[in-house]
């Protein structure tokens, strides 16, 4: 097991990658006219489908790096890439086109399963909290690891569930503005975590850098 601060700044990061303020305008305009028990379905089934993806990641991790042939430290780094591009757009209250391209916006509007196609994957679980999760399941061993990694992914996923359910409340509450305040705070958030994994990459891939 890790240091208990290590599985905090992973609950952090998860938070900040997967916070639904970005993804509340876009609901709401997918789900424009369905009733509340349509809205509460599609809501449920995002933070399903986020839960589903991040715990396969953290379970399917070892394979992953065996299949790619790839060393953690060099998944640290493009993973962190990843995630500093996602930061970035976060500063800019505008959705990555790492997790969604205007393409697959536009063919979201004529999916029935939204909850699981864009809203869970790839808007809410992308390529950087996979590689987040992997990367952290990669950082311990042992059953109790693995348990702190699912049991963080399932709060934040609580977390998910419980803000788009409140979505039409929220986003009344705090408008555009205040969302994407919110989403740039987060961002910031995500920004310097994403600079921590890949300073940790690249010391280890080049030690001699710290000499």
């Amino acid at each position: 097991m890790e240091p208990w601060s290590e599985y905090s700044r992973f609950i952090v990061a998860l938070f900040a990658m997967l916070t639904p303020f970005a993804a509340i305008p876009i609901f709401l305009g997918l789900t424009e006219g369905r009733t509340d028990a349509e809205r509460n379905r599609t809501a449920a089934s995002a933070a399903l489908t986020v839960f589903s993806v991040l715990a396969g990641s953290a379970f399917l991790g070892n394979a992953v790096l065996a299949v790619v042939g790839t060393s953690l430290d060099s998944f640290r780094v493009g993973g962190g890439i990843v995630l500093l591009l996602i930061a970035l757009s976060m500063l800019n209250a505008t959705v990555s086109a790492v997790k969604q391209t205007p393409t697959e916006a536009d063919e979201a509007a004529s999916r029935h399963a939204i909850g699981v196609v864009p809203l869970g994957l790839p808007l809410l679980a992308g390529p950087g909290s996979i590689s987040a999760v992997i990367i952290e399941t990669q950082r311990g061993s042992g059953w109790e690891h693995t348990a702190i990694i699912v049991g963080s992914i399932t709060l934040v996923c609580l977390f998910i569930w419980l803000s788009l359910r409140l979505a039409v409340p929220i986003g009344r509450m705090m408008g555009r503005t205040g969302l994407n305040i919110m989403n740039r705070l987060f961002g910031l958030l995500l920004a310097a975590v994403a600079v921590e994994i890949i300073s940790t990459g690249l010391r280890n891939l080049f030690p001699g850098w710290t000499t």
